[in-house]
């Protein structure tokens, strides 16, 4: 795969992050904020596996499933924490084939204490592969 492209997907990655950062800053007191911040989660989740998907694929590693990605780049090492990444993925999954208020507010505060993992991840690949690596 093209580096130029891990790049990109890199930097996708890093403004979809800062979008759910500020979803997470706006008071949870309304359903439409809840549902906002879920929606950017599914995104960021989206372009994580995806974006690991190419790094993977750049180190000669084919993986083809969402789930496969996460572990493979938690036994190489990137992911520090594979049971979350794995809860992320199924929450995720869930929220996308149902919705109810209970299920949304759940995820919702999961999303809360996943977002430190997403950023530590996110900055973990940002310094390994991001445009200032040769």
């Amino acid at each position: 795969m093209n580096e130029s492209k891990s790049v990109q997907s890199l930097l996708n990655l890093g403004k979809a992050l800062e979008r759910l950062r500020e979803a997470l800053q706006v008071p949870e007191d309304s359903l439409l904020a809840v549902d906002g911040t879920i929606q950017r989660f599914e995104f960021a989740i989206e372009l994580y596996w995806k974006t690991l998907k190419r790094l993977l694929a750049n180190e000669g590693i084919q993986t083809n499933t969402p789930r496969e990605t996460l572990q493979r780049a938690f036994q190489a090492h990137w992911l520090s924490d594979e049971t979350a990444w794995l809860q992320m993925l199924k929450d995720c999954n869930e929220t996308s084939h149902v919705y109810a208020e209970e299920t949304a507010l759940r995820i919702y505060n999961h999303i809360k204490r996943y977002f430190p993992e997403m950023e530590r991840t996110y900055k973990f690949l940002l310094d390994r592969f991001g445009e200032n690596q040769s």
